[in-house]
């Protein structure tokens, strides 16, 4: 592709490279990407290079996806019977039988991608664009020939790549959702995945703050743009999706409830990362409606002033498109997941509090209930679980204060003394 040529502008005191290029139409197209080298006297050199490096990185991508369509199309013709059986489900006609189990895996995505969330394909798309397509284009086996050795030999691929079981349970279940619809279907006369017995999911030990540990996470990151992040969180034992996800709209500060029903996630979608906003939660129990505490009907309202001055200070600066959203960067932008999950550990790192992951403080709060002697059932419906055993499995072996009931009730009962 000699016809791709490289210039450099300024953009906001930044050289910006911008590629320009003809598509496959002969159409003029560009493409901007930041040097991320300030536009200051000296530096223009600099810039020039880097963006000779864009165009060159850029022009052997391009000629990557290239060869990819000409291969793709070389496997069209293979593709389109099985397809058609797939797309149209007409059992009666005969499809390829070379059809390997990648390339069926491949298909059934997206077949079943209309039926499942954003962020469940995107999930999936990533384990079969990655540890799948590497295992099984290596070890290549037709659908027709796959049998549950196959599929063990993978999870032990895993097991030696270091992955943990309970991520194996999440290739398990992509596996055996693939193959129950082949099955179901008449693709395949059985389910292989359903002999094949996978690794026991780990028992979940989670990290804990200490009510001490907690004050001084409050005092000290009072200045951080995380702080009403953690502090709803902490009291409220959030999701990271549903706290951000948290709309003014959800704050009744006369009835003095906060109600949890709108969520953010962030996916990667064909090699780009994508917010996705939600009008509604995880699951049903996910959405409720909980008591607002002192302490945070003060932050709250704190923030909805802090956010008004904001307006006013970076006037036409300010992003409006989040302004029904509570939680904000001081230029009206969204916080984003990925921006909680770096930012937290740095932010423990500078005030001298111990690492534990952003999620870890929904368990805290889940530890400190049961600590308080708050009955599991109520805890459950606090944190929005979907059952009392989520709930129970988590968190039951914190309750010190019932076994030591059940240790004074089996005392009594036995009355046992010594000679």
């Amino acid at each position: 592709m000699s016809n791709i040529t490289v210039s450099i502008h300024e953009k906001n005191n930044i050289y910006q490279a911008v590629i320009n290029y003809r598509d496959n139409n002969n159409k003029r197209k560009q493409k901007w990407m930041s040097t991320r080298i300030k536009a200051a006297r000296g530096n223009k050199r600099k810039a020039l290079q880097k963006a000779e490096e864009f165009r060159e990185q850029f022009a052997y991508s391009f000629r990557e996806k290239e060869q990819l369509k000409q291969k793709n199309a070389a496997l069209a013709e293979k593709y389109l019977l099985f397809r058609e059986i797939l797309y149209n489900l007409d059992t009666s006609k005969k499809y390829d039988e070379t059809i390997s189990f990648f390339e069926y895996i491949t298909l059934w995505i997206d077949k079943v991608k209309p039926t499942i969330e954003p962020t469940t394909y995107a999930v999936h798309m990533q384990m079969i664009n990655f540890r799948i397509k590497q295992y099984f284009t290596k070890n290549p086996i037709k659908l027709l020939e796959l049998e549950p050795r196959h599929i063990q030999n993978f999870y032990d691929f895993l097991l030696a790549e270091n992955l943990k079981p309970t991520t194996i349970l999440r290739y398990h279940a992509i596996i055996r959702k693939s193959l129950e619809y082949a099955f179901q279907q008449n693709l395949i006369v059985n389910n292989p995945a359903d002999k094949v017995k996978p690794p026991k999911k780990n028992l979940f030990v989670g990290s804990f703050y200490s009510e001490n540990e907690f004050n001084i996470l409050f005092q000290k990151s009072k200045d951080d743009p995380l702080h009403l992040v953690i502090l709803l969180t902490a009291f409220y034992g959030l999701r990271r999706s549903e706290v951000l996800g948290l709309k003014w709209s959800a704050i009744d500060f006369e009835a003095k409830t906060i109600t949890i029903q709108h969520t953010i996630v962030e996916v990667k979608m064909n090699g780009k990362k994508q917010v996705l906003a939600k009008d509604r939660t995880k699951t049903n129990s996910s959405h409720r409606t909980l008591p607002l505490t002192k302490e945070v009907m003060t932050a709250l309202k704190d923030e909805k002033k802090r956010q008004e001055a904001n307006q006013k200070k970076f006037k036409k600066n300010y992003i409006t498109k989040y302004k029904e959203y509570v939680c904000l960067h001081a230029n009206g932008s969204l916080i984003k997941p990925d921006y909680v999950t770096r930012h937290f550990p740095l932010l423990l790192k500078n005030i001298g509090l111990r690492h534990i992951r952003f999620h870890d403080l929904r368990h805290s709060c889940a530890s400190l209930l049961v600590a308080k002697n708050i009955p599991m059932k109520a805890i459950q419906e606090w944190l929005g679980h979907s059952s009392f055993s989520t709930t129970a499995n988590i968190y039951a072996h914190l309750d010190t204060n019932a076994k030591l009931l059940s240790a004074e009730a089996i005392s009594s009962a036995l009355n046992f003394k010594q000679s």
